[in-house]
């Protein structure tokens, strides 16, 4: 069976039209019924935490119905940031996870993403088999229950405490921006504790603020407070706190690429990078390739996503990745990316030394548009377009050896994503131009 409600990062879409009180709720049951009978007492236990959406109560209410109507015991650990699931979960053993988040999107959506009993996001055949569950999943011999989880986020913070314990922050002067999501509380107060002077924009929520302007899909607001008040970097995360940018004391955007080429180089030159690899996705710039191989470091490539990330880390038996929109996974602390984590082992991998003078990585110049179209089925359609097809090629053609070009349909919204790399920033974005007015003129001659 196909999945239809599932896409790269769980089930994804506007909070009381697709993603409804009744889908979630099914959705819980579902998943649930599914871990059921491999719990030991036949009640599987499973964690809840949501980001700060409005409409977070409201499917957490949704989720732990279902939950308990499959005979499961809804643990509800309140407002943490995504990463938190997976460290929960194996801590405590919990056969299952669900986390309420729609990430970097805007505060309208939400959406429903699972953990499984190793802590890992669930591969699409599990996916498959809970959306085959959704019509009919088997009635439990007695309803379960809800309870609320305290000391959750106490538990996430010993966990960033204890991985980073020999880093010393005194002296640092940091700006966090917490996109008035999930890391609100988390991340100002795990730097405090290893000794930063912290300042905090965004972390306010309010239901309709996440992502509103800030965190680190809007990191130009970051930039400028990092310049103007003297700091000396400054962090952007997202709304569930699983990815994370990064500028430096100039106000320079530093992206997941530089990012995870500084732990890269970091964690080899300890020996604790295994495999001497790295796993990034089809977006990492070129340049990330230039010095990964002046560097030793192997790398595999994957399709966009955390999950194929984890999947080729696993593989090899390496240890880190990512993608350059600051998801990056080192499990050496935890299988998911963790935008806490990840702004702590880009200090612990300066060693004291400044972010601007980094020198991890020469960028390609790179120029990237979103065409959005009116759903996903004309996303696909103008991506596999045959004229479509032969500008990438031709653009491709253009920019052998120096550059590259890449089309792809986004997994989590109907916008198709035109990218190109090339040696100088005017050749980038003309053939970004040329590309993105094709894929319009195909959405239009397709258009019914």
């Amino acid at each position: 069976m196909a999945r239809r409600l599932f896409g790269t990062d769980g089930v994804r879409g506007v909070a009381g039209e697709f993603l409804t009180a009744e889908l979630t709720l099914a959705l819980g049951r579902a998943a649930t019924a599914r871990v059921a009978q491999q719990a030991q007492d036949g009640r599987p236990r499973v964690l809840v935490i949501r980001d700060t959406r409005a409409s977070g109560e409201m499917l957490e209410a949704a989720v732990a119905a279902g939950i308990a109507a499959a005979g499961g015991v809804a643990l509800l650990g309140g407002v943490l940031p995504t990463p938190a699931a997976p460290l929960l979960i194996r801590r405590y053993g919990f056969d299952l996870g669900v986390v309420l988040s729609a990430s970097h999107n805007p505060w309208r959506d939400n959406g429903v993403k699972f953990f499984g009993a190793d802590g890992d996001k669930l591969s699409d055949a599990v996916e498959e088999q809970i959306e085959a569950l959704l019509e009919d999943a088997p009635a439990p011999a007695e309803p379960g229950g809800v309870t609320t989880l305290h000391g959750t986020l106490e538990d996430y913070l010993r966990e960033l405490h204890v991985r980073f314990r020999d880093l010393d922050l005194h002296g640092r002067r940091i700006l966090l921006d917490c996109a008035n999501g999930a890391t609100h509380r988390a991340a100002p107060e795990i730097f405090r504790r290893l000794g930063a002077h912290v300042d905090v924009i965004a972390d306010d929520p309010d239901g309709r603020n996440i992502n509103d302007g800030c965190g680190s899909t809007h990191v130009e607001r970051l930039a400028e407070a990092v310049r103007a008040g003297g700091h000396d970097a400054g962090f952007a995360f997202d709304g569930d706190g699983d990815r994370v940018l990064a500028v430096d004391r100039n106000g320079a955007v530093v992206d997941g690429d530089e990012l995870i080429a500084l732990a890269a180089l970091h964690l080899k030159a300890h020996g604790r990078l295994p495999g001497d690899g790295v796993a990034v996705t089809v977006m990492a710039n070129y340049g990330f390739h230039t010095a990964m191989a002046q560097a030793g470091i192997e790398v595999a490539t994957t399709a966009v996503g955390d999950r194929y990330v984890l999947e080729a880390l696993r593989e090899r038996g390496w240890s880190l990745g990512g993608e350059q929109s600051g998801h990056i996974i080192e499990l050496g602390f935890a299988p998911s990316g963790d935008g806490i984590a990840s702004a702590l082992l880009t200090l612990e991998a300066l060693g004291g030394g400044d972010l601007a003078e980094r020198h991890a990585m020469e960028k390609l110049p790179q120029t990237l548009v979103n065409v959005r179209l009116s759903d996903r089925v004309a996303v696909e359609r103008a991506a596999a377009d045959a004229e479509m097809t032969a500008a990438v090629a031709r653009e491709q053609d253009a920019l052998a050896g120096r550059g590259r070009v890449l089309v792809r349909a986004s997994g989590t919204e109907p916008l198709l994503r035109v990218m190109v790399e090339a040696p100088t920033a005017d050749e980038a974005e003309a053939a970004c131009e040329r590309l993105v007015e094709r894929a319009q003129a195909a959405a239009v001659e397709m258009a019914p």
